[in-house]
């Protein structure tokens, strides 16, 4: 498990997935942990119906940060 990655993290897409119909910036929700380097991650619409649910290995998403980090 990646330390900077948590269950129920917000991620965006870093590539295109066009033969799932995703693009880069896609956002989903990390919904489990499949191995130390892959999640799986679910998309959903704006009336929170799931429209994909996929493994994806971390080097495949970013997760978004709502908050200003600290600086040291």
């Amino acid at each position: 498990m990646n330390p900077a990655i948590q269950l129920l993290d917000v991620v965006a897409l870093t590539e295109n997935l066009p033969d799932r119909g995703l693009g880069r910036g896609q956002v989903g929700t990390v919904v489990e942990f499949l191995s130390r380097d892959a999640v799986e991650v679910e998309f959903s619409d704006d009336e929170g119906r799931t429209y994909a649910s996929l493994g994806l290995r971390l080097s495949q998403i970013m997760v978004l940060h709502y908050l200003p980090r600290q600086v040291a």
